[in-house]
């Protein structure tokens, strides 16, 4: 099961969080959520397996990303 661990407002930081938690070593995938608006989601929802959730968020608190 995987496990949403933040929202990222645009494509961009999105991506750049994967790429993050990518090179720490996690599995993660991003998924668009909410109103599409020029052709772009809302929202992305960045989610890891369950079992990784806790140290992908400490990952991100230590990189000043708060949930």
């Amino acid at each position: 099961m995987w496990k949403v661990i933040y929202i990222a407002p645009t494509q961009e930081r999105a991506e750049s969080l994967k790429k993050l938690l990518a090179d720490n070593g996690f599995l993660c995938q991003l998924k668009a959520v909410g109103s599409h608006r020029n052709g772009k989601a809302a929202a992305i929802e960045i989610s890891v397996p369950v079992s990784e959730a806790e140290e992908a968020y400490e990952v991100l608190a230590e990189h000043g990303f708060r949930p």
